[in-house]
């Protein structure tokens, strides 16, 4: 585009929060720039001094319907959608008296602000800006001649312009500022939607978020990456390197396993799958059973605790290589010995909790569905064989239950005493991810004489009940709903085995 610099000469001005935009006021006033202004902001910036003309002597109406209506008028959208280069547009301009409007700047009404915190139904219908939407579409629409501030996080960049340009604008910098003004009408709009649909009446994916995140890098290295989202619905980092896509998904995965849990846990994860994870009085407990579930895939893992940190178990985790911690809190000293490495992500999870709804990008469009929030408690098992699972093994089965849940599909968690002895994980079949936990637990000599086995689905055959209960699997808990659930129940009955299911199958892909 041209270097096109425009001088402005005629600036509205109408926001809702008023903080810094004198400092603009005070750069256009200096430079020749006749200020218009409506209601409070004609008020405000009068107080502080600069000369304001109201909107309402150049329309020759009042603020009307209690201020609904403003700036709606031909005077005003006129001089904003009126083409310079345009003959017939000037011949009308100057026979209808429009004056022409070079910037504006409006600052919409909290309406994310008031749905948030809990206001009426009323008041947060009031909070739909109708004047201020309609100044930026029709700015933005002809930025060739205006330039269109549509937020105060704007307010810094055009007043960077302005001083740059004495008191003047490029089309390529209006053009910038219309590209902002519409992805902040587009976003406001969609918060109204959103708001007024939240029965679901209407399907329609209608997501729309400005905040952003930039990643060291993707799945991979040569591949770009970006978080969309705001930053408060992230832990918050207070020491490491920049996050990659690959510790995002992990730190999610981390975050929505111990959100299950309600007494003190540890988990180690790893690819998204927890290798270690145990429930005990202690952090520094459940941090060495953990461990100890599998020492080798722990090395550059996350570790996540519903606990604080304090330096005694930040000395035992610092023995070994890890990229990222999250915990509530950490004391001072726990701290101190965490950051002696620099690159160490450091997050504190203060009541962040993940969303109702998950989204995933599928071809061209993008599959949406509920979170997975089952969590199963005593009252929701099923008793299915003659023998009944003691009360030790009821605490387990839940326990590796938790875990399968939070396993990549087809997946089998084999527990005891409330530890993670192994899993198997992302098999095509489940007597292969059976096979894989047995031989894992085997690896690190673990006894599985007494274990549970959970697993995401039900058994389609009795194979994988006949392979656990030769390793010494004593209980079992599955969805079931296998039209064949009798042959597995028939060899448990057989083989003194418990049995329970959920009627609630958790796959995870």
């Amino acid at each position: 585009m041209a270097e096109n610099i425009k001088k402005i000469g005629c600036a509205l001005i109408s926001v809702f929060y008023k903080d810094g935009i004198d400092e603009i006021a005070s750069e256009l006033s200096k430079r020749g720039a006749k200020l218009l202004s409506t209601g409070g902001t004609y008020d405000y910036l009068t107080s502080k001094g600069f000369k304001v003309d109201k909107v309402e002597d150049l329309t020759s109406y009042p603020s009307i319907l209690g201020g609904r209506v403003k700036t709606l008028h031909p005077k005003v959208f006129g001089g904003i959608l009126g083409r310079r280069d345009n003959e017939g547009d000037r011949e009308q301009m100057a026979r209808y008296e429009i004056p022409e409007i070079d910037l504006v700047i409006v600052d919409l009404y909290p309406f994310e602000e008031y749905v948030a915190k809990g206001a009426s139904h009323e008041d947060i219908i009031e909070k739909i800006d109708i004047g201020g939407i309609s100044l930026i579409r029709a700015a933005a629409k002809n930025y060739k001649d205006v330039v269109i501030v549509p937020s105060k996080e704007c307010y810094g960049k055009l007043l960077n312009v302005l001083r740059a340009n004495d008191g003047g604008t490029t089309e390529a910098e209006r053009y910038s500022f219309a590209k902002h003004a519409l992805l902040t009408s587009s976003h406001y709009d969609t918060q109204i939607f959103k708001y007024l649909n939240s029965d679901g009446e209407i399907p329609a994916f209608t997501e729309n978020v400005i905040e952003s995140l930039p990643l060291r890098y993707g799945e991979n290295p040569h591949q770009n990456a970006a978080y969309y989202g705001s930053a408060d619905s992230l832990p918050t980092q207070i020491h490491g390197k920049e996050i990659s896509y690959n510790n995002m998904l992990d730190i999610e995965a981390a975050i929505e396993l111990i959100s299950d849990f309600d007494s003190t846990a540890l988990a180690i994860i790893k690819h998204n799958n927890a290798c270690g994870c145990a429930q005990r009085p202690t952090v520094l407990e459940a941090w060495k059973d953990a461990l100890a579930g599998d020492p080798v895939s722990a090395f550059g893992g996350i570790i996540v605790t519903n606990a604080a940190i304090d330096a005694e178990v930040a000395e035992e985790i610092n023995k070994i290589f890890f990229e990222v911690i999250i915990a509530p809190s950490y004391s001072d000293e726990a701290l101190e010995i965490l950051k002696s490495k620099k690159n160490r992500i450091i997050l504190v999870r203060a009541g962040v909790q993940p969303s109702a709804v998950k989204f995933r990008s599928m071809m061209a469009g993008v599959l949406v569905q509920e979170r997975d929030t089952v969590a199963e408690t005593p009252a929701d098992l099923t008793p299915v064989t003659d023998k009944k699972a003691t009360d030790a093994e009821i605490a387990d089965l839940l326990f590796a239950n938790r875990l399968v849940k939070h396993s990549k599909s087809n997946s089998i968690v084999l527990a005891k005493g409330g530890m993670l002895l192994a899993s198997g994980v992302g098999q095509t079949s489940r007597v292969d991810a059976l096979r894989q936990a047995i031989a894992k637990a085997q690896s690190f000599g673990f006894d599985l004489s007494g274990a549970v086995m959970a697993s995401d689905a039900f058994f389609p055959f009795p194979d994988c009940v006949e392979i656990a209960g030769e390793a010494g699997i004593t209980a079992v808990i599955h969805p079931g709903g296998s039209i064949r659930d009798g042959e597995s129940v028939d060899y448990c009955n057989a083989h003194n085995i418990a049995m329970v299911t959920t009627g609630k199958r958790h796959f995870k892909h």
